[in-house]
Order: structure tokens, then C-alpha cells, then sequence
């Protein structure tokens, strides 16, 4: 007697920080797993699929969700400095590409669609990243609304963790406390965020596959509110107080201060669970796995 056929999801963007967990979460619930992107995953499992492709490649992406039952996109720029930067290709890859997987969805009849949006999407800051996640937030409801594709949309609040890259602001501090020996801050750090720990967030993402979730607008954030000056002197002191903290004057305004709560989308629930990763433990963790990381010549550069 055979048991039931797998689920399977497609990760677009699997290869990366958050998508990679995602996939490994995934695989761990028995899921079939299909991972796309522009490089291949060097977390990739045996049991892992890999399709290396481009989201603006339109057969590719129909061919990578074909048969899929869950699609997640973690596609395209989601750097706000990279993406105001190069905002050609932060429209072409977070809106075009974010449309053409919705296209091969629909086609494709999926039972839902799984989008990483951001707390940005609330506010005034974030610029042109910003204007991509309401964008795409807005054509994924417009396939809801036209076309009965279901989805689930999720904010992220600040993640970190794991697999993190020099896109990532504390993987940055981290690395360059252990390397230079301080901390250089733009703005006094009086700046408030909810940090989540990767993997908080990957079991989020999974969770919300349930049916209570569809075409609902998700928070997936920290429980832990802190003052990125409390989360440098608490690195300072986990380094035996041996790293400088330097505050710079403030070269961009593309960041929040206290809240990002200043423009009023759909109103998203927020996601809780019974227990997470404390922010102490998982920055200590952090500080751990980089080390080792850079005592072994490996770093983001190295794996680029």
C-alpha cells in the first residue's frame, strides 16, 4: 500500500538568506522541494531540487511551478539601499518578476501563492523598495480578486541569523567587530526594530500554509523590541567589552526610526508563537558561526 504523493512547493529566491531555511523547513514537513534562482544553493539537500534560472524568464518560471502545489518568492532586490541604487532593475526584478511567477501560478492552478513583502510597505521610508512590495502586494490582490489565485502575503520584520550576507545589518556590525575591532553606527541608535531570529521566520513561513491563512496579509516579526544602541553595547559586552561603538551623523533617511507605521495598507495579523529563539542566544550563535567563518577564509566575499 502506497501513502499519499508529496506536496510540493517551488522557492523562488531559495538560494538566499531566508529562502534557504524556508526550503529546508519545507523539506523537513515532507514537502517536495523545488529551489529557484540566478545561482545555484550551496545549502542545497539531496532531497532538494535545483532549477538555476532567471524570473524574468517566462517559460523557466512556468516550468519551475508546473506541478507545484505552494509557491514562495523571495525573488528579486531586496536590499532598499541596492534597490534605490539600481531602480531599474529593483522595478524589473520586485514587480516584473514577482508578476510573471503570479502569471505562471495562475496557469499553473497552484493552491497558494506565498509572498515576502516588509514592514516598509507601512511606511514613508524605504523608497523605491518600498513602492515595489505595495506594488506586488497590490497585483497579488488583483489575481485574488480576478483571477481566484489565493495567497498568503508576509511582512518580515528585521531578521538575522545564519546564511546571513553583507546585505544584512547585523551580519555587517558582526563583521566588522570582529574584524576591526569596533562598530561604526550612522544615527545615534536610538532606532527601534523587532529582530527575528531566521529560523522564527522560516517556521513562520511553513505555518502559514494552513488554511486559516489564505489571502490573509501575515507580520512575521520579533517579540523582542530593542534600540539598536542596546544591541550594540549587548554585542560589545558578549565580545568581553573589547570593540569600540562609533555613531555617525545619519547618510541616508531611506530607514525607519521608532516604527514604520506610517502608511495603512491592508492591515496585517500578526504571526505568534510559543516559543522563539531569545535575541541574546541567537546574536551569541551568530557571533559564533562568523567567527568560524572567517577564521576559516570563508566569508561572503569568498562565496560570492
Amino acid at each position: 500500500m502506497t501513502g499519499a504523493p508529496k506536496k510540493k512547493a517551488t522557492v523562488f529566491g531559495g538560494s538566499g538568506f531566508l529562502g534557504s531555511h524556508v526550503a529546508d523547513c519545507l523539506d523537513a514537513e515532507g514537502y517536495e522541494v523545488t529551489i529557484y534562482d540566478k545561482r545555484h544553493s550551496q545549502y542545497i539537500r539531496a532531497s532538494q531540487i535545483m532549477a538555476v534560472g532567471d524570473i524574468l524568464d517566462e517559460k523557466a518560471v512556468g516550468d519551475a511551478v508546473t506541478g507545484a502545489d505552494y509557491v514562495f518568492n523571495f525573488a528579486g532586490i531586496a536590499d532598499i539601499d541596492e534597490a534605490s541604487k539600481r531602480p531599474v532593475e529593483g522595478v524589473s526584478y520586485n514587480i516584473l518578476g514577482n508578476t510573471i511567477i503570479l502569471e505562471a501560478c495562475r496557469k499553473a492552478n497552484i493552491k497558494r501563492f506565498v509572498f515576502a513583502s516588509s514592514l516598509y510597505v507601512y511606511s514613508k521610508a524605504g523608497s523605491i523598495y518600498r513602492s515595489t512590495k505595495q506594488a506586488c502586494e497590490l497585483l497579488i490582490e488583483n489575481y485574488w480578486e480576478l483571477f481566484g489565485l489565493p495567497y498568503t502575503i508576509l511582512r518580515f520584520g528585521s531578521l538575522y541569523g545564519p546564511r546571513a550576507d553583507c546585505r544584512n545589518i547585523i551580519y555587517t556590525m558582526l563583521t566588522q567587530a570582529l574584524k576591526e575591532g569596533k562598530i561604526t553606527r550612522y544615527g545615534d541608535g536610538e532606532e527601534l526594530r523587532e529582530y527575528i531570529h531566521v529560523h522564527d521566520a522560516a517556521r513562520g513561513t511553513v505555518e502559514i500554509l494552513a488554511e486559516e491563512f489564505a489571502n490573509q496579509h501575515i507580520i512575521i516579526t520579533g517579540y523582542q523590541k530593542m534600540r539598536i544602541k542596546d544591541l550594540l553595547y549587548m554585542i560589545k559586552e558578549m565580545l568581553d567589552n573589547k570593540i569600540a561603538i562609533e555613531f555617525l551623523p545619519p547618510n541616508t533617511e531611506l530607514h525607519y526610526e521608532i516604527t514604520p507605521y506610517t502608511f495603512a495598507p491592508k492591515v496585517g495579523r500578526r504571526l505568534t508563537s510559543r516559543t522563539y529563539v531569545d535575541l541574546g542566544q541567537g546574536i551569541l550563535e551568530t557571533i559564533h558561526d562568523l567567527y568560524k567563518t572567517l577564521q576559516s577564509g570563508d566569508s561572503d566575499n569568498d562565496r560570492a
